[in-house]
């Protein structure tokens, strides 16, 4: 059997088969990425949020940022008490670190170690390579058009309100597939379209 993906036989119009594609493809690349940042996980042996709040820690202190944990709860989207919960975990595998903060006796700031500075950059420092020589390959027009499209999802996905899928048919409400995380499949999308 062929790529469906790329072909699209379904549909008779090209515009709706390409566009069909490039949907099918971001929701592959969402999948990619899905199962990559599983993998970092468990090589880091901590969940999501504990490697998101690494991540956000790092970033921060390149910038010359204090982090407190009132910042990390926000970021996180997560409660103090929660927050707390995590920030002992995180000292205690070594990760992260309380300080005092400079200007405020108070107060501390929390802050990644120098190992988990190593670890991640061990760990990911690989796959951010590669993907910064695939985009690095585009050509000045190529990039344009996938920045555009890119802003474009953005502001579609932004869009939708929290009850959007209740004005949807009942056959063309999405079903749960993890790997699409919110994107529709081909078939969603045909039968949402014939029942408009």
């Amino acid at each position: 059997m062929g790529d469906e993906r790329a072909s699209g036989y379904w549909y008779s119009d090209d515009r709706t088969r390409r566009g069909v594609a490039v949907l099918n493809a971001l929701r592959d690349y969402r999948a990619a990425e899905a199962a990559m940042r599983r993998r970092t996980r468990t090589a880091m042996r901590m969940g999501e949020t504990d490697l998101l709040a690494i991540r956000f820690l790092l970033k921060r202190e390149g910038e010359g940022r204090n982090v407190s944990p009132k910042d990390l709860s926000a970021h996180l989207g997560i409660s103090s008490a929660s927050t707390t919960v995590l920030i002992d975990r995180l000292v205690r595998s070594g990760h992260v670190e309380r300080r005092p903060h400079p200007t405020d006796r108070r107060a501390l700031v929390i802050a990644p170690t120098i190992a988990s500075d190593d670890e991640v950059r061990a760990t990911l420092g690989q796959m951010h390579r590669r993907m910064i020589e695939v985009a690095e390959g585009l050509e000045a027009d190529e990039a344009g058009a996938v920045l555009h499209f890119l802003d474009r999802m953005r502001d579609a996905v932004d869009s939708v309100s929290e009850h959007a899928g209740a004005e949807l048919p009942p056959a063309a409400a999405p079903s749960p597939e993890p790997a699409a995380e919110g994107l529709a499949t081909v078939s969603q999308m045909e039968t949402a379209r014939s029942a408009s």
